[in-house]
């Protein structure tokens, strides 16, 4: 689904639409960033005025949640889980393999837009160590040649 470019008329609309609910700033930023693809720098001061809140206030939510993003994803995003029961499985190798592959670090996308890698901490599949999720479906007991078949097929 392509994104929206950015608007602030849209965004006041979107954040008009969140902002009487009880702990409305969540709700906020993932509508903001369902709509165009992040939470743009641009917005922080609105949703702050919204909300009555300092910029610093918004701006720490939004950093300090992994899933909000500063700038769009690629078309694809590939969450590889860091967590201690896929490091003891060895999630440590895959990542770097993910990385060497693809040539990008972690919360970067390929230069042709093709893909973000992502790193989590916990997709809850300790028992299928190591996990990811591709596209929001996970997979479990990922190896080698699975996550190459994973970023192959993220075209």
């Amino acid at each position: 689904m392509p994104f929206a470019e950015w608007e602030e008329d849209l965004a006041r609309d979107i954040i008009g639409e969140h902002a009487a609910e009880q702990g409305a700033m969540l709700p906020i930023l993932h509508a903001l960033q369902e709509k165009f693809g992040c939470v743009p720098e641009a917005a922080i001061p609105l949703v702050a005025h919204a909300l009555n809140l300092s910029r610093a206030e918004v701006h720490g939510v939004v950093t300090f949640y992994h899933d909000f993003r500063r700038a769009p994803a690629g078309r694809h995003v590939l969450k590889l889980c860091r967590a201690e029961a896929c490091q003891s499985m060895g999630a440590d190798s895959l990542a770097a393999r993910a990385q060497s592959r693809l040539g990008i670090g972690w919360g970067e996308t390929t230069k042709d837009g093709r893909l973000t890698l992502d790193a989590v901490f916990c997709l809850g599949l300790c028992a299928n160590a190591p996990s990811a999720m591709l596209d929001g479906k996970l997979v479990g007991r990922l190896d080698p040649t699975r996550l190459d078949s994973m970023i192959a097929g993220a075209a």
